[in-house]
């Protein structure tokens, strides 16, 4: 077992006790700017509680990542802006992390460079730090993680051995641990790009997409040589959905070195979600020519077709790739392909293994699920957009009916009604745009109240100008990001006159295929069979509340069973719901040109078919926790 550190419950509370005492202190003088031009003396006071009630405890990195993580939600969730709860979080694990510091010392100019150490112990860390290193290459990442942190004991102000103990850590999948070690090679070292490569990579693989470009590019600046961080900087633009400029970035790597194969990986990535799906194969088969344990390069073979009994070669080279000394997150990525090349050949019981397997190694790579936040995120929302609060909504954002939503569960059918859509010449398919995720994340006030008449207008205009940027002049684009079935409160307030499609699929077909899909570290919910009942439960709740409160027309109900038995039927009322005129363009859906960036990019490519439909009775001996969602 991978995390047997994961045990930071108490730590977790403390950051929470610690967030609740300095919040209520700070919050007129947070709002206005950093903590230590407003709020001084509580950070002060909150630097003093951690000398006094925090270091006793000699937290492991863990732990303080664990500590660190509630203190700053606690913090966002009291009405502290997103930016300054990082800021103060910062200078919080940089206390904590280094040796006492007097208290005369002001919070701003807290840095590690500046704790002297002994000669003695400089020359420690240093032989420490070579060591760790030689363990590093060696792939013996546990030993060399144990050598870096003796090493940062001994002398923290080696930025060296907190970036090589996050790079580490992440390879033994700790990832928290692993970022606020990268962190704290940054804070004693703003300009280097190792770290900022290291950090940028991270976020991107924990899905914080925006924030991983940011420091891959920060990295870039600083080298612009600096291959593999372009490489991951390509790999988070692709996620992000823009594909040109990851693109460019691959193309930049292979003209320098024409045989990289991650850089090729990206090429054949981009290629297959352009729905270039034979071309993508030559390029996998040409990145396993060159380099034959790629795993990416053989997962990706088994996502751009069906696979059928002729790929058992393909099938028994990946099986024994997976068994090989493989990093857990590698080995995940293989036994999902192999999980769809059983299920392709119906192999069903050993399907449902193999996505079991990946799936448990994905749990054990990512922060657990929270049921509790989950569920109260749920019910914050339901309290403020209440019927009486939508009544007395006032002024709207904008008139626009531009925006189309499509939302609902993942893998419930988003992909396709998108794709129905951006068939038409009228309309255009954005993808999943995190706008409406990103503006409650940093404004943790939208959780408590309405967004308010004054702000709309902004808020509006803002969201019409990224519309823009992925159509300039269809009169409908389509925004499918299933998350913002959330949002749909806080979207009627400013875009009353957009229209909402929510697709609903069988639940247990929809959480199975969940489950059957690889994805990001963020979405962990998906881990878990239990875990994925719960979320679907809440996913139910809050689209109840939608429909009771937000008027009638804001919301069509698109039954995605009904969708595939009749298509043309439901793409007449989907298109005369948003207000466009038929066209039979949209039943030729599968030969639409476009960049599909999601995990539906092969399916979306293919005629209707049915066979998805009730595909959970393949699975029905082991989907326990499942089966109460029918009821």
């Amino acid at each position: 077992m991978i995390l047997a550190w994961f045990s930071g419950r108490e730590a977790a509370e403390i950051g929470v006790a610690l967030a609740d005492q300095f919040a209520p202190q700070t919050n007129s003088a947070v709002s206005r700017g950093p903590p230590q031009s407003g709020a001084a003396g509580s950070m002060e006071h909150l630097l003093q509680r951690a000398d006094s009630d925090v270091r006793p405890l000699n937290l492991n990195f863990y732990k303080k990542a664990k500590l660190a993580n509630s203190f700053k939600w606690r913090l966002i969730e009291n009405g502290v802006a997103r930016k300054i709860a990082d800021q103060v979080t910062q200078s919080l694990v940089l206390h904590l992390s280094q040796g006492q510091i007097p208290a005369k010392i002001p919070a701003a100019s807290r840095n590690s460079a500046e704790i002297p150490s002994s000669p003695s112990d400089r020359a420690k860390a240093q032989h420490l730090f070579i060591r760790g290193n030689k363990f590093f290459e060696q792939g013996a990442h546990s030993e060399a993680a144990a050598l870096f942190e003796e090493a940062v004991e001994l002398d923290s102000s080696l930025a060296e051995a907190f970036n090589n103990l996050g790079s580490s850590l992440s390879f033994l999948g700790r990832y928290d641990e692993a970022e606020q070690c990268l962190r704290q090679a940054i804070a004693i070292k703003p300009n280097y790009s190792d770290a900022h490569g290291n950090l940028g990579n991270l976020l991107r693989m924990k899905a914080d997409l925006v924030a991983a470009e940011e420091s891959l590019r920060r990295a870039l600046k600083l080298r612009p040589t600096f291959t593999e961080a372009r490489i991951n900087l390509g790999l988070t633009l692709t996620f992000l959905g823009r594909l040109r400029d990851a693109r460019a970035c691959f193309a930049k790597v292979l003209k320098a070195g024409p045989r990289n194969a991650q850089a090729l990986q990206g090429i054949g990535q981009v290629t297959a979600l352009e729905g270039r799906f034979e071309e993508a194969e030559t390029i996998f088969k040409r990145i396993i020519d060159i380099d034959p344990k790629m795993t990416s390069a053989w997962a990706s073979l088994a996502g751009i077709r069906r696979m059928t009994s002729a790929d058992g070669e393909w099938f028994r080279s990946v099986e024994s790739i997976a068994t090989s000394d493989v990093h857990p997150l590698e080995e995940a990525n293989l036994r999902f392909a192999m999980g769809k090349y059983c299920d392709d050949i119906g192999d069903f019981a050993q399907a449902f293994r193999n996505f079991k397997r990946g799936n448990e190694l994905l749990k054990t790579a990512s922060v657990d699920y929270d049921r509790k936040e989950r569920s109260q995120l749920i019910e914050d929302f339901i309290r403020v957009y209440s019927q009486e609060a939508i009544s007395n909504i006032g002024a709207a954002g904008s008139s626009s009916a531009r925006p189309v939503f499509v939302v609902g569960m993942p893998r419930s059918g988003t992909s396709l009604a998108e794709q129905i859509i951006a068939s038409h010449p009228a309309a255009s398919g954005a993808g999943e745009l995190r706008f409406w995720a990103a503006l409650v994340a940093e404004d943790a006030g939208l959780r408590q109240r309405v967004l308010s008449e004054s702000a709309r207008p902004k808020v509006a205009e803002e969201y019409l100008r990224v519309l823009d940027r992925s159509s300039a002049n269809a009169s409908r684009v389509v925004d499918k990001a299933p998350v913002n079935s959330d949002f749909l409160g806080l979207i009627y307030s400013v875009f009353p006159n957009a229209r909402v499609i929510y697709t609903q699929r069988d639940p247990i077909d929809t959480c199975l295929s969940c489950y059957f899909q690889q994805f990001l570290l963020g979405l962990n919910f998906t881990f878990d069979l239990s875990d994925l009942a719960h979320y679907y439960r809440e996913h139910q709740r809050i689209m109840a509340h939608w429909r009771k409160v937000l008027p009638p027309g804001f919301i069509l109900d698109v039954p995605y069973e009904e969708l595939v038995s009749d298509q043309e039927a439901w793409s007449r009322k989907i298109l005369d719901f948003i207000g466009l005129e038929w066209d039979p363009r949209v039943l030729e859906f599968h030969t639409t040109k476009r960049q599909v960036v999601t995990a539906s990019a092969w399916q979306v490519r293919q005629k209707i078919y049915k066979n998805s439909v009730a595909r959970w009775r393949n699975y029905e001996q082991f989907i326990g926790p499942l089966k109460a969602l029918r009821k």
